[in-house]
């Protein structure tokens, strides 16, 4: 596997080996061994899987703190733009994200630490796969409106499919002092 960490701290897409033949491809989606000695020693709670539809955008999603979730995201079916929002108040990178196409054809993930706000569009029928580090819990959940003007955000789709929970999210600038440092 390959480890790019990215111009934020702690934000990572990874690639990792995939092994073709006549018969098909192998690889592995995680090494606890490998994830330890690239990234860190984390212990993933949950899975998590969705489908979506062309032209969906989900997020941009987070919990508060001590519920906060580090994720492990990829797709195994269609592709999808992934959008990671640094929203640690005491990062240099604090209101930065980073975007990744994450293909079914490419196998790549990109791993998000807590303290990120997360989403997605799809870019063609998509089943989206994740790895928490915590579990969800509902009195924690919290986002920022994925057109939020502070972020813009290309979500890489036009009139997004958009959730009435989604679009009822605040925008960063309102969440700002929400977050602790």
């Amino acid at each position: 596997m390959d480890f790019r960490e990215t111009k934020i701290k702690g934000l990572f897409e990874i690639t990792p080996r995939v092994f073709h033949d006549d018969r098909g491809y192998f690889f592995e989606t995680f090494s606890q061994k490998l994830f330890s000695e690239n990234i860190a020693d984390l212990t993933f709670l949950q899975d998590n899987q969705s489908f979506s539809t062309k032209g969906v955008l989900r997020g941009l999603h987070f919990q508060h703190s001590p519920h906060a979730q580090g994720k492990l995201v990829r797709v195994i079916s269609g592709s999808v733009l992934d959008v990671a929002v640094d929203i640690r108040p005491d990062s240099p990178t604090f209101g930065q994200y980073e975007s990744f196409i994450l293909s079914a054809e490419k196998q790549n993930m990109v791993f998000i630490p807590e303290g990120f706000a997360h989403g997605f569009s799809t870019l063609e029928d998509a089943i989206f796969v994740y790895k928490c580090t915590n579990t969800y819990h509902k009195a924690s959940e919290a986002g920022i409106i994925f057109n939020d003007p502070t972020l813009n955000i290309d979500w890489g789709i036009e009139n997004p499919n958009v959730s009435e929970k989604d679009l009822e999210l605040p925008t960063f600038l309102e969440i700002k002092t929400t977050l602790k440092g």
